[in-house]
């Protein structure tokens, strides 16, 4: 199937009822456009009907490409999954719950090939109740905008349009795939958002609960480490042991000279703050080195440079 223009990629997990109305959705709102296309569609290890429904729709629908897991890996690993097997030039994702209006498709591609590598989708009137979902997910929006640096109203609507060669640069883990847009921002993609429909749940119920606002968080913090240090980790850990060092010089320094005066010090708790700060800001100094080791292995071993070049101009004509 190669020279696709578009790969519409789905996770799925437990959505027996919702998948035969998906793909009927997804066909309605694709075909007509023209548009070269596939529909990846990734069974996350579901317990239910799932993977019997996607095989036997798989066998009538010439578009679609059925990913089975073994087992549930997770969102990401699904999305992750379903990226390696996509071939086409732009891949979108989206849920597979009915909740993403698949009509919105054509919408996003069109604003994608405005020029940007990543267009967002924003449920601008998200159909979901108010305290539970909603406000967390607003204050949620705005923490990881202000500590990405990547400003977007909807972090967590997995209708997304990338092309193709920034997914090729982003490694998934973890609860990563919500922070698509921070890291295709860290390898220099131009992104946007735009408003898309957003639908009342039809079928089953929320596969999230509370302990994923801690994964979140986790998440945030690498995401965070990974914009501001990747390619030199040695100024955050290298910093941190150099302040912890000063700060036991000067400490011992003071200790010696009153114990020089014949005071006693045996007994001082600055004296054992001198020495874990002198021993922490050692750990962080080796820490750093550590690490400046890990990532030039990272990217030596992938051959991955640190710069991305978004093109090269030949006699005024990129290529």
């Amino acid at each position: 199937m190669a020279g696709l223009d578009l790969s519409v990629v789905v996770p799925l997990y437990n959505e027996e009822e919702s998948l035969p109305e998906l793909v009927e959705q997804l066909l309605s709102a694709l075909r007509p456009t023209g548009e070269h296309f596939e529909l990846v569609l990734v069974n996350d290890g579901s317990t239910d009907a799932t993977a019997a429904i996607l095989e036997r729709i798989s066998a009538d629908v010439p578009e679609l490409v059925g990913v089975l897991l073994r087992k549930n890996y997770g969102q990401t690993a699904a999305m992750a999954a379903g990226f390696d097997v996509a071939q086409g030039k732009v891949i979108v994702s989206l849920d597979g719950d009915l909740q993403n209006d698949p009509a919105d498709i054509p919408l996003l591609l069109a604003k994608q090939r405005e020029g940007f590598d990543l267009v967002s989708g924003w449920r601008h009137d998200r159909q979901d109740a108010e305290l539970q979902r909603k406000l967390p997910s607003r204050i949620a929006n705005r923490i990881i905008g202000r500590v990405t640096g990547v400003r977007l109203h909807d972090y967590g609507c997995s209708l997304k349009a990338y092309d193709r060669n920034v997914l090729a640069d982003m490694r998934l883990y973890g609860e990563l795939h919500r922070f698509l847009p921070a890291l295709a921002f860290i390898e220099g993609a131009r992104i946007t958002e735009v408003k898309v429909n957003h639908r009342a749940r039809q079928y089953g119920t929320s596969k999230y609960g509370i302990d994923r606002t801690f994964r979140v968080l986790m998440d945030l913090l690498t995401v965070w480490f990974m914009k501001r240090f990747l390619t030199r980790p040695m100024y955050v850990f290298g910093f941190g042991g150099l302040i912890a060092i000063l700060l036991s010089l000067i400490a011992s320094s003071y200790l010696l000279a009153i114990k020089l005066m014949g005071d006693d010090i045996g007994t001082r708790p600055l004296l054992i703050l001198a020495v874990v700060l002198g021993l922490a800001g050692i750990q962080l100094f080796c820490f750093g080195l550590l690490a400046e080791l890990l990532i030039r292995t990272y990217h030596e071993s992938q051959g991955r440079p640190i710069y991305r070049i978004r093109a090269t101009l030949r006699g005024g004509r990129a290529c």
